[in-house]
């Protein structure tokens, strides 16, 4: 899959890749197959999300998606860990049923990566991340994270999460409502 998106900062087109299987033509791009991958107008090929991220909040200026100040950086960071964790888990489980034959389905394997889903999104219901007061302020990394992972469960294992975390489907709806942009990531098909 191919999206390109508008960077707000230069007002200028950036190309992001995500294969749905490892890339051949633009392997000169994404040596290590590592996806999702950023392409800069400049063609320097940024990988992974961790370093996407980074990339986007140096042309914002620095400090408005990854936090300068010690707390709030931490905080966001660790948000961002847990998120790659349901999200780590989740590509695991996909990739069980997708790459073996379902005789060979590990059940133990894909019950300890429920499990890990499980237990982070409990906590994140218990306690949803807060979103800034102020609508137009940038998202932070870890609260991009949630998005990602939340929105991934709904696309690969058909919004199995929603009806057992309410105020994660809420927290979700009010990010929607401050991030207009978020919908035009939703993926189709």
């Amino acid at each position: 899959m191919r999206s390109h998106f508008w960077d707000l900062t230069t007002r200028r087109a950036l190309r992001l890749l995500i294969p749905a299987t490892p890339p051949t033509r633009s392997a000169g791009k994404i040596r290590s197959a590592k996806i999702p991958v950023l392409i800069a107008e400049d063609g320097i090929a940024y990988y992974d999300s961790r370093v996407i991220l980074e990339f986007l909040d140096a042309r914002a200026g620095g400090g408005r998606i990854v936090p300068r100040e010690s707390s709030a950086r931490l905080a966001a960071l660790r948000l961002q860990a847990l998120c790659d964790g349901i999200l780590d888990a989740s590509i695991l489980a996909v990739y069980e049923a997708r790459w073996r034959a379902a005789e060979h389905h590990e059940q133990k394997w894909l019950d300890h990566q429920a499990g890990k889903v499980a237990r982070a999104l409990a906590g994140l219901e218990s306690s949803p991340p807060a979103l800034d007061a102020a609508s137009a302020s940038l998202p932070n990394v870890g609260q991009i994270a949630l998005v990602c992972a939340l929105g991934y469960r709904d696309f690969r294992f058909a919004a199995d999460w929603r009806n057992d975390h309410p105020r994660l489907v809420g927290w979700l709806d009010d990010f929607a409502t401050r991030v207009p942009a978020f919908a035009a990531t939703k993926p189709t098909g």
